[in-house]
């Protein structure tokens, strides 16, 4: 047996309360309806605009240091670790410096044989200058002489040099810190061999002071018009959420990162940290004040985006037009324009705009005062929440 989906009874009431939705709906789209069901608006009122710049960065010490070695060999001692506080000169670490002390020997065994023969080449060059001299021997055997204790004496500073490198590599062996700061990392461990052929191992990492840090942030080339230094920021971190940290812009680096055809640019931000809270590597979400006026005159950002329905449907016409051209994308009208009741109809006012932030723009000027309402959104046709009546039945 199939039942019914309604009930006579409630079929009635139901038509009743259709067709008085549906003519209010009507009604509610009609021109004339009245302006405060029709529209909605919003003052025009003196505050604050503070235009905000957003960007993601890593928290980093001001200065760091890299600490490596220039000679290969075994780690046999080690001297600091992790979060150590260190002294500029004070022992980090120390090489195995039997093959260098080996090194050194032979360097000054072969200074000392160079030393000899130069002794021995200045007896001869006396002994043959004073034969020449009383006619003994010719000429010809001086000038020998000669030339056998200058090449003794350039061997003897070619085996000082050697002896000089062979120490500096000793000196080597001995890893000290060039800073005064606190060990950040620490990449090798005790017996590990560390080689230098190509390239100069990282052994430490020092950081100089952990209680002022920076941020190294990356701004669009769309933003950083904005950007200079001395501007306030401020930054927070996942490590304190809903807390808010301090921060002033420092540099604005003028070599452009382009990624993806995507021009930005690094911005550094320093910040105090004298409570240490915030550790190298952090990620830091940072908004920088660009533009702040106080007090002014402003609009709602609505209001200037809204336009009468037959304005904005020849707009999207000519937009479509352009794009179905091929030719560049249309530039921003440099006027604008907002829209108030005069007498329960549309009136447009131009205005001159400065400072714009998430929800309010500047007025520089224009025909708008402090207490004007203006329109920003049809709610009978942009979606109000009586625009369309629904009807489900079961």
């Amino acid at each position: 047996m199939i039942r019914p989906l309604l009930r006579p009874r409630l079929l009635v009431p139901l038509l009743v309360v259709v067709a008085t939705a549906g003519g209010y709906a009507w009604w509610r789209s009609q021109p004339g309806a009245a302006p405060a069901e029709r529209w909605r608006l919003e003052a025009v009122d003196r505050g604050d605009v503070v235009q905000v710049v957003s960007a993601n960065g890593t928290v980093n010490p001001v200065t760091s240091v890299n600490v490596g070695t220039q000679v290969s060999g075994s780690i046999v001692r080690l001297h600091a670790d992790f979060n150590s506080e260190v002294k500029e000169g004070q022992l980090l670490a120390e090489l195995d410096p039997a093959l260098f002390n080996a090194a050194l020997a032979q360097s000054e065994a072969n200074l000392n044989a160079a030393q000899a023969a130069l002794r021995l080449a200045q007896t001869k060059e006396a002994r043959t200058r004073s034969l020449v001299g009383k006619g003994f021997i010719s000429q010809a055997e001086l000038d020998t002489a000669v030339k056998e204790l200058e090449a003794a004496q350039a061997q003897v500073e070619l085996v000082r040099a050697q002896v000089a490198r062979d120490k500096t590599n000793l000196r080597y062996t001995i890893i000290r810190s060039p800073i005064s700061g606190v060990v950040v990392a620490r990449n090798v461990e005790l017996g590990q061999t560390v080689a230098a052929s190509f390239n100069t191992p990282t052994l430490f990492q020092i950081a100089r002071d952990l209680s002022r840090m920076q941020i190294e942030t990356s701004i669009a080339e769309a933003d950083i018009g904005g950007i200079r230094e001395g501007l306030q920021a401020r930054f927070r971190v996942d490590a304190f959420p809903g807390q808010f940290f301090r921060g002033e812009v420092r540099q604005v680096r003028l070599n452009p990162t382009i990624q993806s055809n995507v021009v930005s640019y690094t911005v550094i931000v320093s910040a105090d940290n004298p409570e240490g809270r915030l550790k190298p590597g952090m990620t830091a979400f940072v908004q920088v004040t660009a533009n702040r006026r106080d007090g002014v005159l402003r609009v709602p950002n609505a209001a200037l985006r809204f336009r009468p329905p037959a304005e904005a449907g020849q707009a999207g016409a000519n937009a479509a037009a352009k794009g179905s051209g091929g030719g560049s994308a249309g530039r921003r009208d440099a006027g604008q324009r907002v829209y108030k009741l005069v007498d329960g109809k549309l009136a447009a006012v131009p205005i001159q705009v400065g400072v714009s932030d998430t929800s309010w723009t500047e007025v520089t000027g224009g025909e708008v005062k402090e207490g004007d309402r203006l329109v920003t959104r049809d709610l009978a046709g942009q979606g109000g929440p009586q625009s369309q009546v629904r009807l489900r039945m079961f």
